[in-house]
């Protein structure tokens, strides 16, 4: 995509017509990817590479990468940073109310509190490796994004979706399955490192996958909003919800 000239305009003084849209998806795919993706272990059959057994959410997680994208690509890193506080603030709040639900006593007329345990029962231990992943990894990925619009003068747009998916997934698989699994008896340790990796690929070939999609989405937004945000100016604490 061609440059174009930075907008300094502080994008709290813009009125957008999709930005929710695009932050109730980010929150929506979060959410579903994590609460129903992990309880169920799939397998498939691969050509060359035999049966592939991984956790359902992996499909579905890296979307989330992509909507990050998206918004810094578009909105700028302040306005994305928002959306990723208000994902973990989302997921934080599911996750306790999981919790609160799995521990009500069951009635007695109900049978299927042994169902429910393995749909929702997440250990604290993973709940809290999931937060702290996401946490850093959505941020690196926006921080490495925004950086790299910056660098690239607005060019070619896959090299910083995909590299910053990169950066980004590294940063939350590097955290997660260590956080969550090591000497936890659920993952050998001796394979934790093959599945961290395995799963990282498969996430980022999801967002290379998605690449021509997300081309599309971007310039369609683009031209919708008449934004296209370059964070020449912006503070990158991730503690902050200024925009």
């Amino acid at each position: 995509m061609d440059a174009q000239e930075p907008l300094l305009t502080p994008p709290h003084r813009r009125a957008y017509r999709y930005f929710d849209l695009v932050m109730a998806a980010f929150v929506a795919v979060y959410l579903c990817s994590n609460l129903i993706g992990p309880a169920k272990a799939a397998q498939l059959t691969l050509p060359w590479l035999g049966p592939v057994t991984f956790g359902a959410g992996v499909l579905f997680f890296p979307i989330s990468y992509i909507f990050g994208d998206i918004l810094t690509e578009v909105y700028g890193y302040a306005r994305a940073r928002r959306v990723i506080w208000a994902g973990f603030g989302a997921m934080a709040f599911a996750s306790l109310m999981a919790w609160v639900v799995v521990q009500l006593p069951p009635a007695p007329e109900w049978r299927n509190q042994a169902a429910y345990e393995i749909a929702f029962g997440s250990t604290w231990r993973i709940v809290l490796a999931s937060l702290i992943a996401f946490f850093c990894g959505e941020f690196v990925n926006s921080f490495v994004l925004a950086k790299m619009k910056i660098l690239t003068r607005g060019r070619w747009l896959w090299t910083r979706t995909i590299g910053s998916t990169i950066v980004g997934e590294g940063v939350d698989s590097a955290l997660f399955y260590p956080l969550a699994f090591y000497d936890s008896g659920l993952i050998p340790n001796a394979i934790l490192w093959q599945v961290m990796l395995s799963q990282f690929v498969a996430k980022v070939m999801v967002e290379v996958v998605f690449t021509p999609v997300t081309y599309k989405v971007v310039a369609a937004l683009k031209r919708a909003e008449n934004e296209d945000y370059y964070d020449l100016q912006t503070d990158f604490t991730p503690f902050s919800l200024k925009t």
